[in-house]
């Protein structure tokens, strides 16, 4: 497997356990960006739970998976986005008005893109799930 983008290898992993009914599903390596991805998933109840150990190569990190995912996967290229032109993107990779989220890279932190709105900033697309 190459490794070229953790992320999206990630997600992909994430995505693929889900559809084959596992409860959980090991990533490696871990990384920053991964890590925050994976709490943004924890914190809307896409996925139970997430611990990271350290194997002296870069980490591990268990994932217990809640079956609430449809599709999750990376944004490529990661389009700046301006604050007010999130709609424009949800309607590209969301399937409708409020639901799933978008994750976005902010200057004040990673998160989605509801948030982002909120403090009125743009930023970086990262990811999407639904």
């Amino acid at each position: 497997m190459t490794l070229n983008d953790p992320l999206s290898n990630t997600l992909s992993h994430i995505q693929n356990c889900e559809r084959i009914g596992r409860t959980d599903c090991v990533v490696r390596p871990s990384s920053k960006i991964i890590k925050q991805t994976l709490e943004i998933m924890k914190d809307n109840q896409y996925i139970k739970d997430f611990k990271e150990t350290d194997n002296g190569k870069g980490g591990v990190i268990t994932i217990n998976l809640a079956g609430n995912i449809n599709k999750c996967g990376v944004i490529k290229p990661r389009f700046s986005v301006k604050k007010n032109q999130f709609e424009k993107y949800e309607k590209r990779y969301l399937p409708a008005k409020d639901f799933g989220l978008m994750i976005v890279s902010t200057s004040k932190g990673i998160m989605t893109h509801y948030k982002a709105k909120e403090k009125n900033v743009g930023g970086k697309l990262v990811a999407y799930v639904y």
